[in-house]
């Protein structure tokens, strides 16, 4: 059980839809005994990644997903199901926030309802409070303003978010809008998609699935004068190597700090005052 006080960032997976060898991207933030979950992934590993995380289901209380592609969805089925099932044994002491856009607070529910039993399902709208997000909304979360917004996705609805005391922001699966630019101009920490290096593009065909490489990540990120660039939601075709060759491309375009993390891998945020 985490209890450090610290505010950390846990990746619990960092790989696209398809990876084998690694888990899809998701990752927690942590404060004390508190935890954010932003996406599951897409299967009950994600239960045994917080596992071997040291983070206890009854630690998460707020959990936000993006949009309801399978690789982020179908992981916080099993994570909604395991703390209804503690909630109804009385060992999950508060309340469970899920936070989601119109469309895919639907996909979810109709999901729910297809695969939980329906103990689990009364739960909804009673100790588990579904919030439909719209465009710049902000919530507290972890004492801190999280303000969620629409990456206009030209695929399925899908949100990010920024937390505000921590220039923290977060643009989902897809590469940061020209028309969104503002929201990451200085900011601290930018987490980032990069399907795979720009060098390796006619392999793996990044934009045909409305993704980036990693140059066009550290461009933008080099143009915004972003502080420190994480990536994430790659493809794992050279794990082991991955964050030595993903670097060496970026180091090239973007002159701040360049963090390709593994799964597992934790980055500390910043320390509580």
């Amino acid at each position: 059980m985490m209890t450090e006080d610290k505010f950390y960032l846990t990746m619990l997976g960092t790989g696209q839809a398809t990876v084998t060898k690694c888990y899809n991207t998701c990752f927690v933030f942590s404060e004390k005994e508190q935890c954010f979950l932003v996406d599951a992934g897409g299967g009950n590993q994600i239960l045994r990644i917080l596992e071997e995380q040291g983070i206890g289901l009854a630690q998460i209380h707020d959990l936000f997903l993006t949009h309801t592609h399978s690789d982020h969805i179908l992981g916080a089925i099993w994570v909604i199901r395991m703390i209804g099932q503690l909630m109804l044994r009385g060992t999950y002491a508060e309340d469970f926030r899920i936070y989601a856009c119109k469309e895919a607070m639907e996909d979810l529910q109709t999901i729910c309802g297809i695969v939980l039993e329906p103990k689990i399902m009364a739960l909804f709208g009673n100790r588990m409070h579904l919030i439909v997000l719209r465009d710049g909304e902000s919530y507290s979360i972890l004492h801190r303003t999280v303000t969620f917004f629409d990456i206009l996705s030209t695929k399925r609805v899908q949100y990010g978010f920024a937390i505000e005391e921590e220039r923290l922001l977060f643009c989902g699966d897809e590469p940061l809008k020209k028309e969104l630019y503002g929201r990451a101009k200085g900011c601290r920490y930018l987490l980032h998609e990069a399907f795979c290096l720009y060098s390796e593009r006619e392999q793996f065909k990044p934009y045909e699935k409305h993704h980036g490489t990693v140059k066009d990540a550290c461009v933008m990120a080099e143009e915004n004068k972003v502080e420190n660039l994480i990536l994430m939601h790659t493809e794992d075709s050279h794990i082991q190597e991955r964050k030595e060759r993903y670097r060496e491309e970026g180091q090239q375009f973007f002159s701040g700090n360049l963090l390709v993390p593994d799964d597992g891998e934790r980055i500390l945020i910043s320390a509580v005052q």
